[in-house]
């Protein structure tokens, strides 16, 4: 009986001692990990390897969940309205955070609806050209455009994708006409690009590296060279300073307690040195920054919300 009670009175002491909603033995149950987008794809592939670190971290089940819709809104919004306990995450793009809720009316949430954990991905886009393309510099590419009525046309997705946005800014950043073409995927972009009819196509370095030698990389849009094409150069080093990357990673509902924030900072800090992680992101050829902690995370979305508001009012997307 003695025993009883001094286990009660601990527990009596823990459940003060602790944060409103915190639980001493997070988690206490599978962790649901939503994406946004359909499986299969890059980001889908680093959350699967991040869930599988996160899971041996914390000795419990982190599963991917894909809530797909309404341009990746529907599934952000879900996470949303979880309930703040840590065992409902979103892995997603800042483009969800910083872009869609100017770009979509009612879009269900809003950046204070969430407390960013950690970043674990930076996919930086590049520019290519088919082959046999006389295009062989950015410089040429702003140049075509400027010699021809109308300008000249572009392959990239959706518009306010950050594919189209990295087109749209250089085209602004050059003062040229160039004329974006929208596509649904890749594989649907990657073929018009290669049966010349578009001029040139922005998308994922990963995507421009996987389709080997049916393109040609003429520039990345970054801050510097990325380590696994050290011969391809920066837009920024061929004179126009554009570089929007999507960067992104791990979402927690706002009003999460502080003391779960803290566990997720660490397991995902361990999650991405695992090996599944580090070889996945290579192949994936992530840039050299992919990994930041919630505090260097937040201020970086913060910067981003501000950056591509201002893109947005400048390419006329928004008011």
């Amino acid at each position: 009986m003695t025993i009883n009670k001094h286990v009660t009175a601990a527990a009596l002491v823990a459940a003060i001692l602790l944060p409103s909603g915190a639980r001493a033995d997070y988690p206490e149950r599978t962790v649901d990990l939503v994406i946004p987008y359909a499986a299969g794809g890059g980001i889908d592939l680093l959350l699967r390897a991040l869930g599988e670190g996160l899971s041996t971290h914390f000795k419990q089940s982190f599963v991917v969940s894909n809530r797909t819709g309404a341009g990746g809104a529907l599934g952000v919004a879900y996470v949303a309205r979880a309930t703040p306990d840590g065992h409902t995450l979103l892995f997603v793009p800042a483009l969800a955070y910083s872009v869609l809720p100017h770009m979509q009316a009612n879009v269900g949430y809003a950046t204070n609806s969430f407390a960013p954990v950690c970043q674990t991905f930076e996919n930086q886009m590049a520019l290519i050209v088919r082959p046999g393309s006389p295009l062989k510099t950015v410089r040429d590419v702003v140049e075509a455009a400027r010699a021809k009525a109308g300008g000249i046309h572009f392959a990239a997705t959706a518009v306010g994708t950050i594919t189209h946005l990295a087109g749209a800014a250089l085209a602004d950043a050059a003062k040229v006409p160039l004329n974006h073409v929208p596509f649904r995927g890749d594989g649907e972009l990657m073929g018009q690009l290669i049966g010349g009819h578009v001029d040139f196509a922005t998308t994922t370095l990963a995507s421009a590296a996987a389709a080997g030698p049916s393109v040609r990389v003429l520039g990345i849009f970054a801050d510097a060279r990325n380590p696994s094409l050290p011969d391809a150069p920066t837009v920024k080093e061929q004179g126009y300073d554009v570089a929007p990357t999507s960067f992104g990673g791990l979402f927690a509902p706002a009003g999460v307690p502080a003391d779960v924030l803290t566990r997720l900072n660490a397991g995902c800090r361990f999650a991405v040195q695992q090996t599944v992680y580090t070889d996945l992101a290579k192949r994936l050829h992530q840039g050299n920054n992919y990994y930041a902690d919630a505090a260097t995370f937040a201020k970086r979305l913060d910067a981003d919300v501000a950056d591509k508001k201002t893109l947005l009012v400048r390419l006329g997307l928004v008011k």
